[in-house]
């Protein structure tokens, strides 16, 4: 007689992800009316949205419609996960092989991304991005082609382009108008907050057009593809921008002198190298840690109330920068650094329940969209804009080795490194990224401020 294993199914409160959105939705809108930044002499309130002289203002409300998209093409590449590579005939060994080569694959071309955008200038590199995301929508939507190795590679550079060829082309165009540092600010937070709002769209968009029906697996691709062409139409019909070429071997020693030999800039470098390598480990692992020990929940229901979190997070920016905030930016930043951290040590334990890994998931994407819009601001302050193409490329380039390394060590072939050994690591990065910008703060008490700070 055989034995029937009742499996109980873990169900997240369907008031979760309204309540984050509405919170997060609340941060933005009560911003011009409670904000310790408004002046007192202002005639009204003002919106994130509508501040800035007419042209920037043009230029930054086509540039967050570009970077959304940008972000709903990267979300929907990535929207399938894992069943992708099954649906592909992977399994588990062979798609942590697969993973693996193509993140070593793609550590050298992203590793000079960052300068080749630096020397062609941010407008091209936006291009480029364009360009790769259409290759990958191109060949994906045939069937045949579909699981090509070149199609992890391609998505691979093109994230690392990604990370920073959007940025890089907004502070150029921010200097070249000589608009406020504030404006610049705003626009970062507003970067990642849509960023998590158009990744959830995508998700959606995926759901609509694939229906929960198979034959119609390859139709989001195409529409990735559409958005490809849509995006290199607009780059290419837009203005230029700052042209900042400069020689090979002038390069060289402006990177050598601003970021090997400032330990301010290396600060940063190792803080940037941290925070993508712990947002790397956790999608590698967020899934697989719920559901273990035999464990049952919809991660595809989990899923939006981290992106939630994450604009949670990012719309929390604005209230904790200014000359009468209640923290100043370092100090803000070393929370969330230790708050990230501690929400992944918590999880790095062998059992939890599922609801307070939901939550302490949950911490940890707010902290980071805290964390992702400061360092930008930091960027900014102690970085020279020509090269921050190449400093940020360079960060995510050790962030990449380490979880090439990791992805080889945990494969199949090896099993020596154990996924909360690896969330582990990754909390102690975010710990000690903490306690760097820490000093950072105390370096700027006797040193003289950048001239372009507040």
């Amino acid at each position: 007689m055989g034995v029937v294993v009742e499996r109980e199914e873990w169900a997240l409160s369907p008031f979760a992800y309204p309540l984050l959105s509405a919170a997060a939705l609340a941060a933005v809108l009560l911003l011009p009316y409670l904000s310790p930044r408004t002046a007192p002499h202002a005639t009204g309130p003002s919106s994130p949205f509508d501040v800035g002289a007419a042209p920037f203002l043009r230029f930054r409300r086509a540039f967050l419609v570009l970077f959304s998209l940008a972000s709903v093409v990267e979300g929907i590449h990535s929207v399938f996960g894992e069943d992708e590579f099954v649906r592909c005939g992977l399994g588990r060994e062979q798609t942590t092989a697969r993973l693996a080569s193509t993140t070593a694959a793609a550590l050298f071309p992203g590793a000079i991304s960052g300068v080749i955008s630096d020397k062609i200038g941010p407008r091209r590199a936006c291009i480029l991005y364009w360009v790769l995301q259409l290759a990958v929508g191109v060949v994906k939507s045939f069937s045949a082609l579909h699981c090509s190795w070149i199609n992890n590679f391609i998505l691979a550079f093109a994230s690392s382009v990604f990370s920073f060829c959007f940025e890089t082309w907004l502070v150029l165009e921010h200097e070249k108008q000589d608009q406020k540092q504030d404006l610049l600010f705003d626009t970062f937070w507003l970067m990642t907050f849509f960023e998590s709002v158009s990744l959830v769209g995508s998700q959606e968009i995926t759901n609509v057009l694939v229906s929960d029906d198979d034959s119609r697996f390859l139709l989001p691709y195409a529409f990735a593809a559409t958005l490809s062409v849509v995006g290199i139409l607009y780059i290419r019909n837009a203005s230029s921008t700052c042209q900042h070429a400069s020689a090979i071997g002038s390069y060289q020693k402006s990177f050598l002198a601003h970021v090997l030999r400032d330990k301010r800039v290396l600060i940063l470098v190792l803080a940037q190298a941290s925070i993508h390598f712990a947002v790397s480990a956790f999608w590698f692992l967020w899934a697989p840690t719920i559901v273990a020990d035999g464990r049952y929940a919809q991660l595809s229901v989990i899923y939006p109330c981290f992106l939630a979190s994450r604009m949670l997070g990012s719309a929390g920016f604005p209230w904790f920068y200014g000359a009468i905030a209640p923290f100043r930016n370092e100090d803000s930043l070393t929370i969330a650094y230790v708050g990230a951290g501690l929400a992944l040590s918590i999880a790095a334990y062998d059992y939890q329940e599922i609801a307070p890994l939901v939550i302490v998931f949950c911490i940890f994407h707010a902290c980071v969209g805290f964390i992702l819009p400061s360092l930008a601001r930091l960027r900014t302050m102690y970085l020279p804009n020509e090269l921050r193409g190449g400093m940020m490329s360079f960060s995510m380039s050790l962030a990449n080795s380490a979880t090439f390394v990791f992805l080889i060590q945990g494969s199949a072939h090896h099993r020596r490194v154990a996924n909360s050994t690896i969330l582990s690591l990754a909390s102690y990065g975010l710990l000690g990224a903490g306690g760097c910008v820490h000093m950072l703060r105390r370096w700027r008490k006797h040193t003289r401020l950048n001239a372009r700070s507040l």
